[in-house]
């Protein structure tokens, strides 16, 4: 294999999780009684551009079909994040009735909503056609396709560039990256900007989030690496902003090559930060491979410890870092009864792989548990102000990653 976005060939495995089926795959009463399909979960890293890249990739719209389980709008500080950028980009760009507004995935409509709002013309594009419903009912017009360069190209041709580019948790999510940026430089205006958030690799590793490794993810990305894609096709990076969102993410801000955005300080101390954590040496990534295993390990010592002594335990959020958790952990109902989510669209449905049934958090205060394990540990503080009535009968919360933790009474 090659890496995909520089070619050089492919030697360094960074972390190797099995087989295990789409993380996002969840089943049906009917579906749940048929076979799954499993896919390689290894990851290599590229020694030349330090891309983390996923071995092989099944095609894109069998993971992100038409009945795509995740929608934004689900999380309230995710819908308040949106909220807070779309304020903060209109003032710092002066967007207006006159201005242009484009995001790519755009899911349900959770951020697009307030430029509708805000009277600015906007378009969402959105491929699966279940949250693509939901952002039109909010009165967002919804392009249902992938993005790539042709679809850039196409939408340029009709005069429809945009001034602000939004992409948030999709860079990593695209199979062609090469591809896809170039898509951004067609789209873009001469003197527009593109923001772009994903997941920072510096912080998966430092803080052990191997759970975020799932086939969705096809790269794990870094500020050098990304800055490698984007100047490849002729953009640059002018500012970055470290986010808490995720466990750790970046927004990047990009203009074309020869725009008149000036560089931030930011950019160079970030870059010069991420050679500090060792990002551009190769044995910083071979180690990782320890750090997932103690993890899991460790999970499921907690798991049969709490059994042997006759406790009860729930899980909450049935996210994907969830699945990619639970399956290379060989967790199964007998350890792990029930998962609780908030999202209607999985309620009803089972885990991927393990089997897990997801039920309604209405049925907690039924079950009261002695532990709450908490799924996606990125909003754990929001999981545990909304259950905290958990405690009334001595029920705690834990976490897994980055290493088992919980939280007394």
């Amino acid at each position: 294999m090659k890496c995909r976005h520089c070619k050089q060939a492919l030697e360094h495995v960074f972390l190797d999780l099995g087989f295990a089926p789409p993380s996002n795959a969840y089943l049906s009463k009917d579906t749940v009684l048929q076979p799954e399909i499993y896919y390689p979960l290894k990851l290599y890293v590229c020694d030349q551009c330090y891309l983390v890249q996923t071995q092989d990739y099944v095609q894109a719209d069998t993971l992100f079909s038409s009945d795509y389980a995740y929608y934004s709008s689900t999380s309230t500080a995710w819908l308040q994040h949106a909220a807070d950028y779309a304020k903060m980009i209109t003032a710092r760009l002066k967007l207006d009735v006159n201005s242009h507004v484009i995001e790519i995935a755009s899911n349900d409509g959770y951020l697009l909503k307030n430029f509708v709002t805000a009277g600015i013309p906007c378009l969402g594009i959105e491929p699966t056609t279940g949250t693509a419903a939901a952002a039109e009912k909010l009165g967002i017009p919804v392009l249902k396709a992938f993005f790539g360069l042709s679809l850039g190209e196409k939408l340029a041709a009709e005069n429809k560039q945009a001034d602000l580019i939004i992409g948030n948790n999709v860079y990593a999510h695209v199979p062609d990256i090469n591809d896809f940026t170039a898509g951004l430089k067609a789209l873009l205006k001469p003197g527009g900007t593109i923001t772009l958030e994903f997941p920072h690799l510096m912080r998966l590793i430092e803080q052990n989030q191997f759970d975020t490794v799932y086939h969705e993810h096809f790269s794990y990305l870094s500020l050098t690496t990304v800055s490698s894609i984007f100047k490849a096709v002729g953009l640059r990076i002018y500012d970055v902003e470290e986010l808490p969102t995720h466990g750790g993410s970046l927004r990047i801000y990009a203009s074309h090559i020869d725009a008149v955005h000036t560089e931030t300080k930011a950019v160079a101390d970030l870059l010069a930060n991420e050679v500090q954590h060792g990002l551009q040496q190769i044995e910083t990534y071979l180690n990782f491979q320890n750090s997932a295993d103690k993890v899991k390990n460790n999970l499921l010592l907690f798991l049969l410890e709490q059994k042997q002594q006759g406790k009860t335990i729930v899980a909450y959020g049935a996210a994907a870092k969830g699945n990619t958790l639970l399956n290379y952990a060989g967790i199964k109902p007998d350890l792990l009864p029930v998962v609780l989510d908030a999202a209607l669209s999985k309620q009803g449905k089972f885990l991927p792989g393990s089997h897990i049934p997801i039920q309604s958090p209405e049925v907690l205060k039924q079950h009261q548990p002695d532990w709450v394990l908490i799924l996606p540990w990125n909003i754990k503080q929001e999981v545990m102000t909304q259950l905290a009535f958990i405690h009334e009968w001595g029920g705690q919360f834990v976490i897994a990653v980055p290493e088992i933790n919980w939280y007394q009474t």
